[in-house]
């Protein structure tokens, strides 16, 4: 019973550990890369407590802020891939012994294996201006509009 109060105590204290949104680290993250001119390869990696739908909107709202950082209005996907991972925590198995007059009994609980998955995604965008009035091209993403509807439910580190 004490070993499942652990477990429980332990899965709510790992839960809040999800990545946030913030520079590459140890946990997960954003970073951009410039590749050319008005090239940019944009990596987002989440832990095993992050769910992949938040890794994309990373991944889009640092596509966002790059564009906006470099004075541009809009960017296209020129290509994107799935960056996730998979890992395996073990927990060792143990045996326990007790005594009863003469007799022993062992109890033996075996070791288990939890998957765990990691969700990531890259993708390369093209950065490009678009002046107000004008249409942008077909596949243009506005990066203000990223920053305000996807900004909005991100969780900053």
């Amino acid at each position: 019973m004490r070993m499942i109060l652990t477990a429980m105590v332990t899965a709510l204290a790992v839960s809040a550990c999800a990545t946030k949104y913030q520079d590459m680290g140890f946990t997960g993250g954003v970073a951009a890369h410039q590749m050319a001119n008005d090239l940019y390869r944009i990596e987002a990696r989440g832990n095993g407590y992050t769910g992949r739908n938040v890794v994309q909107d990373y991944m889009l709202l640092k596509a966002a802020e790059t564009t906006k950082s470099t004075g541009h209005t809009h960017f296209t996907v020129v290509d994107q891939g799935d960056a996730s991972s998979t890992a395996a925590m073990v927990t060792p198995g143990s045996a326990q012994t007790n005594f009863i007059g003469r007799s022993a009994y062992t109890t033996y609980t075996p070791a288990t294996v939890t998957p765990i998955f990691k969700p990531g995604a890259d993708a390369y965008i093209k950065v490009l201006t678009v002046p107000n009035g004008q249409q942008p091209p077909a596949g243009a993403i506005s990066a203000d509009e990223i920053i305000q509807f996807v900004g909005s439910r991100v969780k900053r580190g």
